[in-house]
């Protein structure tokens, strides 16, 4: 039977280790994004009699795995045992070991059967293992990265936030990256609330109850219809009003609470800036001219009537947030493996990028410093030309990317979207970030995408 292994030291007492994967989303904070999980079932933790039921999508197909916990040690061990599922057998026992006051090692050990017994198991040490080492080393990574940028705020309080939008690609993400790091979450939702981690709201409506949100430490408003599709004046009536309506309704209600959140940070754009050529753009450049700009202004705007009732306001300026699990990484990814890639235009436009990581250690920063307030560029230090970005995929995926698609194509197709997110250059950089000493954990293009895409 093939047994797989791997070691990895982390900057942090066992304690914390353990905690860290005893929390709630550990599980889905650890799932590769470039595997979708849909997770249908989640008890009793990680101790025993814990079970854990999910979908896994193995290429075309969809495959539904259960796991029982058991031989659960308080801060030293926990097994995961698959009852149903794509392998033979699986059992996958997790250790933690202390190896000073400051640091400790995780240990996993996999042992497994693929489905055609001993006729496959051979298999174990080519192929599945390699896809094996491919998890595990995404996994330790991940876990260190959130291990180290939680430490830096270990002494604050653990705070309660609201988040609207937190079923979206940054919101679902961000609610399961700081419940890891012990924060409690409270989701505004747009139908009844199933429980105490849930607000009842309808946005359309301006209905948000003020006493629902009493005891929140923060909000983090992310609501609005998605903007990556093409813009019938149908959409662009829904990406507007849909902004605004969110936050005017989330600030009217922080008006009208007794005990006022310290902090809102309420998502933007980039797209404020319009298109500017090479010129850097930092939070203090002008704003620009467009659609997109319009919409960011007023939502920017309406984010600051909180500060009227003595809210710390943020407002998170976002380029494109790379993530294989959604977004335009994951819309492009389909051509990009067929050897389709495409430059868009000259190529010569700026495309501002961050990574999904640094945009949720981003969020947990604005919680946390006091002296940050009004926009801030949530862009990674180094900006790209379309045309060195598209490169730079075709590489990390092993496939030419030498097609391009005119200038007056991508116009005629895709209309005042085109104009305004794939032709417009913005150059925008993370000054306020920078000038705070934020750590980058993906500062360059090329580890960024091999750590969503897991090429390592």
């Amino acid at each position: 039977m093939p047994v797989f292994e791997t070691r990895a030291v982390m900057p942090v007492p066992v304690e914390e280790l353990f905690a860290y994967h005893a929390r709630p989303g550990a599980f889905e904070r650890l799932a590769p994004p470039w595997q979708k999980l849909d997770v249908v079932e989640q008890t009793g933790g990680m101790r025993d009699g814990g079970r854990v039921v999910f979908d896994a999508r193995l290429g075309p197909l969809k495959k539904r795995w259960v796991a029982e916990l058991s031989d659960y040690r308080e801060g030293a061990q926990f097994v995961d045992t698959q009852v149903e599922g794509p392998f033979a057998h699986w059992r996958h026992t997790h250790r933690f070991v202390a190896l000073d006051d400051s640091s400790s090692q995780l240990i996993d050990h996999v042992e497994y059967g693929l489905p055609a017994g001993g006729l496959t198991d051979w298999l174990g040490e080519g192929p599945a293992g390699k896809q094996l080492r491919r998890l595990f080393t995404f996994r330790h990574e991940r876990t260190r990265l959130d291990l180290e940028r939680h430490a830096r705020w270990r002494e604050r309080p653990r705070l309660r936030v609201a988040i609207t939008g937190a079923s979206g690609l940054i919101g679902s993400h961000l609610a399961v990256y700081l419940t890891t790091a012990g924060h409690d979450v409270v989701k505004l939702v747009r139908r009844e609330a199933a429980g105490p981690g849930e607000v009842s709201w309808d946005p359309a409506a301006g209905r948000l109850d003020a006493d629902d949100l009493e005891g929140v430490d923060a909000v983090v408003n992310l609501a609005g219809a998605t903007i990556g599709t093409v813009w019938t004046p149908k959409r662009r009536a829904a990406i507007m009003e849909s902004r605004l309506q969110a936050t005017a309704t989330l600030t009217e209600a922080i008006l009208h609470m007794k005990s006022p959140p310290a902090v809102l940070v309420s998502s933007s754009a980039v797209g404020i800036y319009g298109s500017q050529g090479g010129l850097a753009l930092t939070e203090e450049t002008a704003e620009g001219v467009g659609y997109l700009a319009d919409v960011c202004r007023a939502w920017e705007a309406a984010a600051e009537r909180a500060a009227a009732a003595g809210v710390r306001v943020v407002t998170p300026r976002q380029g494109i947030v790379l993530s294989a699990a959604g977004g335009a990484l994951a819309q492009q990814l389909p051509a990009f493996r067929s050897g389709l890639g495409v430059r868009l235009g000259d190529g010569s436009q700026w495309w501002s990028w961050i990574a999904l990581d640094d945009v949720l250690a981003g969020f947990e920063w604005l919680l946390h410093d006091d002296d940050l307030a009004g926009p801030v560029n949530f862009t990674a230090p180094e900006p790209v030309t379309n045309l060195e970005f598209v490169k730079t995929l075709g590489q990390v995926l092993h496939r030419p990317a030498v097609l391009f698609a005119p200038e007056r194509v991508v116009k005629t197709m895709l209309g005042g979207m085109a104009r305004e997110m794939l032709l417009a250059s913005q150059r925008a950089v993370p000054m306020k970030l920078n000038l705070r000493g934020f750590p980058f954990a993906f500062p360059e293009l090329d580890q960024a995408l091999r750590n969503e895409l897991g090429r390592f």
